[in-house]
């Protein structure tokens, strides 16, 4: 029966620079949730901050023409702890929806980062991944940074930028320390959103102009020659970690088109890795999701070294992607987890999660 099933509200879109990957995943996900177990709803964040119950067919999502649709109606979360509800407006009258668990598929500013998670824990509804803590201690690199050194979990050398100073007061620093070629991340991005790697001084205050448009503080790391490996963690107090995945881009590093438009990247799962390296990393990433008080899922990206197979921590995703080619679903399947049986964990994890 229709009341026996629990009550999953999906939220995508949002407004980061991953608002149409956050799409993607989304469909992906709610094509996923078994109906026999869930009543699914949709809520819809335009890239203006507007919220929206969403009725609408799902096929509509991916593309965007989810919000021409009529029906929509506004939707906000209620402040009340006791009433852990979702208000729904329509004109004069107000719903009310009460969602067992909250899936906030979304990625980047506002939804990755601690904000929403924030709101959901205050309206005390259950949610799915990591909390406050963690979702903001992930998103921001260079705090990730701190808490893995404190770890010992072994990572690239880097060098914090700040767009209140010129950028290129920074040039001969990381010059002189990291040296070319060398990577240039936003700190609060994901999905390789204003990445670059610059092989000299010209493209390297180029990715870092690139990087300030998204961010004022940027991580300038060097490079690691090796192969780029990832690995999937799931829980609560004992989490556990999946098998080893290894991309294998045909372009000259994973960048946004890599991961969600260029086709000829190949995945390869297991990654092939001497047994005693993979378990490292299996490792460093359960420590890793440890350092930020993790709770629920992240996926923990490495580099393991050509010449000496070292492991290299390089960041964590705590809402990593969740479309058809992503490596977090593969990597559980992979060791033995179906899509479907994940998202039920995730959301059995979500209702026992504590703040």
């Amino acid at each position: 029966m229709a009341n026996d099933k629990k009550k999953i509200c999906v939220i995508f879109g949002g407004q980061s620079p991953e608002h149409e990957i956050s799409l993607k995943s989304a469909t992906s996900v709610i094509e996923n949730l078994d109906k026999e177990k869930y009543e699914v709803i949709t809520i819809g964040i335009t890239k203006d901050g507007k919220w929206y119950l969403y009725t609408g067919p799902y096929d509509k999502i991916i593309g965007g023409k989810w919000e021409q649709e009529s029906s929509n109606k506004p939707a906000v979360i209620s402040p009340d702890s006791g009433d852990k509800a979702i208000l729904i407006l329509d004109g004069d009258k107000i719903t009310k929806i009460h969602p067992d668990v909250v899936f906030p598929v979304l990625h980047g500013e506002f939804g990755e980062d601690g904000t929403i998670q924030g709101l959901l824990t205050l309206a005390g509804i259950k949610y799915v991944g990591m909390g406050i803590l963690g979702s903001a201690g992930g998103m921001d690199k260079a705090f990730s940074k701190i808490a893995f050194k404190d770890a010992g979990i072994p990572q690239a050398d880097w060098v914090l930028v700040r767009t209140e100073n010129p950028l290129d007061s920074y040039i001969e620093e990381i010059e002189q320390k990291l040296g070319y070629p060398c990577f240039v991340k936003p700190c609060r991005t994901g999905s390789s959103v204003g990445v670059g790697k610059a092989h000299n001084r010209e493209e390297l205050i180029s990715s870092l102009t690139e990087a300030a448009k998204f961010d004022r503080k940027i991580l300038v790391e060097e490079f690691v020659d090796g192969h780029e490996v990832e690995c999937a963690v799931l829980g609560n107090e004992n989490p556990r970690a999946t098998v080893v995945g290894e991309i294998l881009p045909t372009v000259e590093f994973y960048d946004f088109d890599a991961k969600y438009n260029d086709n000829s990247t190949k995945l390869q799962i297991p990654a092939d890795l001497p047994n005693e390296v993979s378990d490292k990393i299996r490792e460093y990433a359960v420590k890793a999701f440890r350092a930020l008080d993790g709770q629920g899922l992240s996926r923990v990206d490495f580099f393991v070294k050509y010449k000496d197979n070292q492991v290299v921590l390089n960041e964590i995703n705590t809402m990593p992607g969740f479309t058809n080619i992503s490596m977090y679903p593969k990597l559980w399947n992979a060791t033995g987890i179906s899509y479907k049986d994940l998202l039920d964990e995730l959301i059995n994890l979500g209702e026992k999660r504590v703040k």
